[in-house]
């Protein structure tokens, strides 16, 4: 194994690498104080080595490593790829392709929902990884040998997961299940901090048309400053406080003094004044031009179905050995008990077929569940039940 810490280094390796079809990748870094994570280490292995990038050594141009991310010919394998991926978006504006997700991977094959890498590698490989360097500073230098020996392992155990999962994908004619979840995972979409879009993650908590107006425009505002500042959110407004904001809408300092939800004297601060503007915005702004709020789902049928398409889910889960989360969340399910045509994952591709069309058919009554010999079972119009 090899400590990288030049770009003449980086690049050598990077070439050697780039000509095998799979490699493995991880990457460490910290967030805890940043809006952007700092990238401290890169670990990458082909079958014949594994290296270890010093990414915060001096003078280390990371070029050739974000060209080999881009590499069509060569598959990137990682275990729960989301944030190493966003690095890699955030770092060099391209997004790893083609690339391998084992944790997705896993899922698909019955492991469990998002299993962590450690207890993935010991149920394929029978091997307990060594935990020691887990909540490690990576930012510290120098890098220790036990660091390097614990990063390079992480890739190394990885190679074997990789093959294991995807003889077992190929042999259950589920490749292009994972395939499909690739292409999500791969879209820039998927990685995009438009501050424009930060209220979605907050949606769920306004109910009017202002309220949603509001949470917009303030968490736009609250979007912008992290970026700008590279401090997390929360270290500008916490969600709580973003939630009340748009419920009560304060145009004011006086009644944003009010909040109980914001510290005392933020009303005082620039960043008082900035919300007030904020919420002052979202109150001009043109109802007719807000995204649809998606109404609380809560009369008695609407929770019956749901809980029903649970049982169901649930069914089809251990049927298939397929992880539930994979195949429908609960926001799936509500979406289906409301609307036929719902725009969620479990009424396309795979999904509908192994479970999509069958939530459909229960829904409307071609299907019910019935309980046989302890069981629940689906029962098929003018079929035997089946478990």
């Amino acid at each position: 194994m090899d400590l990288i810490t030049t770009t003449a280094e980086l690049a050598d390796v990077c070439t050697r690498l780039a000509r095998f079809p799979v490699i493995t990748v991880d990457t460490e870094f910290l967030r805890e104080t940043t809006y952007y994570p700092l990238l401290c280490v890169v670990q990458m292995a082909s079958a014949d080595e594994a290296v270890v990038i010093d990414t915060l050594a001096d003078g280390i141009d990371l070029k050739p490593f974000f060209d080999l991310m881009a590499n069509e010919n060569v598959l990137k394998v990682f275990h729960a790829a989301r944030q190493d991926i966003e690095i890699i978006w955030h770092r060099a504006g391209i997004v790893p392709h083609p690339v391998f997700d084992t944790q997705v991977a896993a899922m698909v094959l019955g492991y469990g929902d998002s299993i962590a890498y450690d207890q993935l590698v010991e149920r394929v490989t029978g091997h307990r990884p060594d935990k020691t360097h887990r909540f490690t500073d990576w930012s510290r230098r120098p890098l220790t040998e036990e660091q390097v020996h614990y990063a390079v392992s992480d890739v190394t155990h990885l190679r074997d997961v990789f093959a294991a999962l995807d003889a077992d994908l190929k042999k259950r004619k589920r490749s292009d299940w994972v395939s499909e979840e690739m292409e999500v995972l791969t879209s820039p979409r998927t990685y995009d901090a438009d501050p424009e879009r930060a209220w979605e993650r907050l949606k769920s908590r306004v109910r009017k048309p202002k309220e949603l107006a509001v949470l917009m425009e303030v968490a736009a505002w609250r979007e912008k400053e992290a970026q700008t500042r590279d401090v997390p959110r929360s270290r500008i407004l916490k969600d709580d406080a973003v939630g009340d904001i748009a419920t009560h809408a304060p145009t004011s300092l006086e009644r944003l003094a009010g909040l109980r939800s914001l510290p005392k004297g933020f009303d005082r601060s620039k960043w008082g004044t900035d919300i007030v503007a904020a919420v002052q915005r979202g109150i001009a702004r043109d109802p007719q031009t807000l995204p649809k709020i998606e109404r609380p789902r809560g009369n008695s049928n609407g929770s019956a179905t749901v809980e029903l398409l649970k049982v169901l889910l649930r069914m089809t889960s251990e049927r298939y050995a397929v992880a539930s989360k994979v195949i429908a969340t609960v926001d799936d399910l509500e979406q289906i008990a409301a609307d036929d045509n719902a725009d969620v994952g479990a009424l396309h591709g795979w999904r509908r077929e192994l479970f999509g069309d069958a939530a459909l058919a229960l829904k409307h009554g071609r299907l019910s569940l019935a309980i046989e010999k302890g069981r629940v079972v689906r029962v098929d119009r003018d079929r035997q039940p089946q478990s």
